[in-house]
């Protein structure tokens, strides 16, 4: 895969959220619509093309925790608030400014689907509670790929937490075949790059009663270069 390729010729160990994403996309992993931009005429472009409310993210290969270096702004609903939000993503990274333009998912329901390469079972793919309930819960469970739908399904059963997936306070169920299609995918992302590591879905947002994966982060094993 030429994106791929590309970060590790640069020997660069981690994709950006908008190339991890890509990589996802080309499975068919439902993920936000986005653009990345990197000056103010390709953001006012990006916010008529995505539509307000908007999700504003400093992109780069390199940068984690962005939240905690004011590099993500959330709920833009006009022009005035995008061109502020952007010109303060760009100060405070102080690198070579690309910022990710991004609906804004709304879904109060969030999980964690990933991979990691087991040295003796290869890629295991995981799911679990999302969000701060990821680090702080630890409800997850693993499957060893490639997964037929018959695994995808019953891991999802597996967490502690498996009924926020019902139809709940009013929230639709979430829809079990496109969860089991993704996680299906991740694994088969896995047996298909072998210079992919670990593979960091969170959150996965149920909107409507379905998933689409609103954060990404894929590492690499600069080794496979």
């Amino acid at each position: 895969m030429k994106i791929i390729e590309k970060a590790l010729e640069e020997g660069r160990s981690t994709l950006s959220e908008y190339e991890s994403k890509q990589v996802l996309a080309s499975y068919g992993i439902p993920i936000t619509k986005e653009v990345l931009v990197d000056d103010i005429r390709g953001l006012i472009d990006a916010t008529k093309e995505i539509g307000y409310p908007l999700v504003l993210k400093g992109c780069a290969s390199d940068i984690a925790h962005k939240t905690e270096k004011g590099l993500i702004k959330v709920d833009i609903r006009n022009e005035a608030e995008a061109t502020s939000a952007f010109e303060e993503i760009v100060a405070n990274m102080g690198t070579t400014p690309q910022v990710l333009v991004q609906e804004m998912v709304k879904g109060q329901r969030e999980l964690v689907i990933g991979l990691t390469r087991d040295p003796q079972f290869g890629p295991c793919v995981m799911f679990g509670l999302g969000g701060i309930f990821t680090e702080i819960l630890k409800d997850i469970s693993f499957r060893v790929a490639p997964l037929e739908k018959r695994d995808a399904l019953e891991m999802m059963q597996d967490i502690k937490g498996h009924k926020i997936l019902e139809a709940v306070r009013g929230m639709e169920a979430a829809d079990l075949d496109m969860f089991s299609d993704i996680l299906i995918k991740v694994g088969q992302i896995g047996l298909e790059n072998d210079a992919i590591k670990e593979i960091d879905i969170n959150p996965v947002i149920i909107s409507k009663g379905k998933p689409v994966a609103v954060d990404a982060l894929v590492v690499l094993d600069t080794k496979k270069s």
